[in-house]
C-alpha cells in the first residue's frame, strides 16, 4: 500500500511514515515524527516534532498532537481534541521578557492501545489514558484513565468500564482483590482491581 499525502499538506522530509498512511488537506507533520501503518491524519491536523504514532491510528480533523504526546496502536482521536504539554504555561517571565523555547518543562501524555477520545475532549498533559478506554465528547481529563475505563464530564470522572467493542462490563465475581467482569453477549473475561472498580461514580 502506498502513502498518500494531499498536495496542501506540509510534511517534513525528516518524518517516517508507515505504509498505507493517509495525510489530508492542510495537515502539518513535523521533523522526527514516526507513524505506523495505515494511519489517517485528517484535515488541519498538526503533529509536533518527535511525536510517536502507532499503527492504525485515526486522528480526525483539526487536532494538534504536541511534542510529548504518544499515541499507541489503534487509538482514535476525535475532531478538535485538545492536547497540552506544559503544566505551567506562560508567554513571559516574571520580569516581562518573552519566554524562550527551552524555558519550560515538558509534561508527557500517553494514550494507550485502542483508546478512543471523543470530539472536543481536552487531555491535560501528564496523564495516561489506558488501553481501550473511552473519553466522552467534551470531557476534560485531568487524571489517569484506567484500562477499559469509561469517563466523561468536566473534570472527567470514571462511570464504568467497557470492552474493546464498547459494551459495558458487568461484575461477575470477586477473586483475590480483583473484579472479574464481562459484557452481556461476550465471553471474554476482564479483571479490574477492586479499588478502581469501586471508584466508579
Amino acid at each position: 500500500m502506498s502513502i498518500r499525502i494531499h498536495p496542501t499538506a506540509e510534511v517534513s522530509t525528516e518524518t517516517t511514515l508507515g505504509e498505507g498512511t493517509s495525510i489530508w488537506h492542510h495537515a502539518q507533520v513535523r521533523e522526527g515524527v514516526t507513524t505506523g501503518r495505515n494511519c489517517i491524519i485528517g484535515k488541519g491536523v498538526y503533529i509536533d516534532f518527535d511525536v510517536s504514532v502507532g499503527n492504525n491510528v485515526k486522528i480526525q480533523n483539526y487536532v494538534s498532537v504536541f511534542h510529548g504526546v504518544t499515541l499507541e496502536d489503534g487509538v482514535f482521536v476525535g475532531p478538535h481534541v485538545c492536547f497540552t504539554n506544559d503544566l505551567l504555561p506562560r508567554a513571559v517571565n516574571p520580569d516581562g521578557s518573552l519566554k524562550s523555547g527551552d524555558d519550560w518543562e515538558l509534561s508527557e501524555t500517553l494514550v494507550r492501545e485502542g483508546a478512543g477520545l471523543g470530539a472536543n475532549s481536552t487531555i491535560r498533559c501528564g496523564v495516561t489514558v489506558g488501553k481501550w478506554a473511552i473519553v466522552g465528547a467534551g470531557s476534560v481529563v485531568t487524571r489517569d484513565v484506567p484500562d477499559y475505563g469509561l469517563v466523561w464530564g468536566n473534570p472527567a470522572r470514571l462511570h464504568g468500564f467497557v470492552t474493546p467493542s464498547g459494551k459495558r462490563l458487568e461484575e461477575q465475581t470477586r477473586q483475590g482483590g480483583m473484579i472479574v467482569a464481562k459484557a452481556s453477549g461476550e465471553e471474554q473475561i476482564y479483571e479490574i482491581p477492586i479499588e478502581i472498580w469501586e471508584s466508579v461514580t
